[in-house]
Order: C-alpha cells, then structure tokens, then sequence
C-alpha cells in the first residue's frame, strides 16, 4: 500500500534541496499550474514569470506613489520656505500680521486667512488684528494642543472671516510664545470647501505655520 505523500514535507524537502530542479529542469516545462491571469494551465516557469511580472507590477506602483509623496513635500517645503521669507522681509512690526495672512492666503492657496492677538505691548488702536475676542474664544484657544480642523460649527473665531457665511470647514491655529502655555492668538483658516479641513487630516504641518507665525509675531508681545 502507498503512503500518501504529506505536501508539507515536499514543500520542506524543496527548500531544503535547492538544486532539485536543476538537477531535474525537465520538470519545469512539463508541471503545470493553473494561471489566474491567463485562465488556463502553463508550466512551472511560465507561472514564475507571472509572480514576477505581479511583483514588479506592485514595486513599481509603490515607486509611483514614493515619487507623487516626494514630489508634494517638495511643493510643500518650497511654499513653506516662500511664506517664511515673506515674513522675514516684512521690516515694520505692524504689517507682520496682514503680511502673514496675506501670503498664507496667496502662497497656499487658503480662501480666507485671518487673525486675532491680545496682550500685545500696544493695543494698535483699531487695528483689525486686536479687535474685540471674547473670554469664552480665549479659554477655546489655550485648551488647544494641536491645531484644529474640522466642520465650521458657528465657532467664533470662524466668524472673524471677510466672508463667515460661505466658510464650512475651518483651520484653528493657535499661537504661543516660546515655551508658555498661554495663547497670545489664533490664526484662522477657512474655505466654503466642507472638505478641505477635516477632523482626520494630519496636522503636523498647520503645527508648523502655528510654531513659525507665533516666532515671527512674539515681537508685539507686552
């Protein structure tokens, strides 16, 4: 009586014995395997071809989409670079915050980019930047740790907007000086886009525009 041949030990045996088809290469063109690409039975080397042409494929989409993420750092790091030297250009104090505004809106592509600071070292009259915010807005920015994105749910500091009523999602940066925990403002983005800020995109790079902006504006700072 035959044994019938267990396919995990012919498996291990294989392995063990790297050779066996090259000591039997006539084996590779008469084993035949049933190809879910060509829907029909080919040989042993035909099927490997196919597992490699398969790995390939994947590689090369995988290459693809390192190249399409490299490339966006890339446009990302330059507009970065633009808006920081922005701010380094502008030489009076006063026009840092239209300044950074200004080109964040440009530079980004942001439909509406606005800001409001306290405890400056002077209250700059009237100046749109130092308008009226009340305790409540105060409390909801020191609360932050990270900015924050998501749908526009009548927040106050989206009200603050040119045009409030078009904007659905919104980008709520908060700004701090140095190492203190304290808020000295908010940055606001917004768009009539519902999906340009959501609640689960990263925020590592809003964390930077806040960190850079809150440097560049701590020299109104009381």
């Amino acid at each position: 009586m035959t044994t019938p041949l267990d396919s995990g030990l012919i498996a291990e045996y294989l392995l063990d014995h790297p050779h066996f088809f090259e000591e039997h290469a006539e084996l590779l063109s008469t084993v035949k395997l049933t190809s879910p690409v060509m829907g029909r039975a080919v040989s042993l080397q035909e099927r490997q071809m196919e597992i490699l042409r398969e790995k390939i494929k994947v590689q090369e989409l995988h290459m693809s989409d390192l190249m399409r993420i490299a490339q966006e750092n890339d446009e990302i790091t330059s507009k970065f670079q633009a808006w920081t030297r922005a701010l380094l250009l502008a030489r009076n104090e006063a026009d840092l915050p239209r300044v950074l505004c200004e080109r964040l809106q440009e530079i980004f592509h942001v439909p509406q980019v606005t800001l409001r600071l306290w405890n400056l070292a002077q209250t700059g009259g009237d100046a749109w930047f130092t308008q009226s915010v009340s305790e409540d807005a105060r409390i909801f920015a020191n609360g932050l740790t990270a900015p924050f994105c998501g749908a526009n749910k009548e927040f106050e500091a989206a009200g603050w907007l040119e045009d409030a009523a078009s904007v659905k999602s919104v980008a709520i940066l908060p700004l701090r000086g140095g190492a203190s925990t304290e808020t000295f403002g908010l940055l606001v983005l917004g768009s009539a886009d519902p999906g340009r800020f959501t609640a689960d995109m990263g925020t590592d790079f809003l964390t930077r525009i806040a960190e850079t902006g809150s440097a560049a504006l701590a020299c109104l700072l009381r």
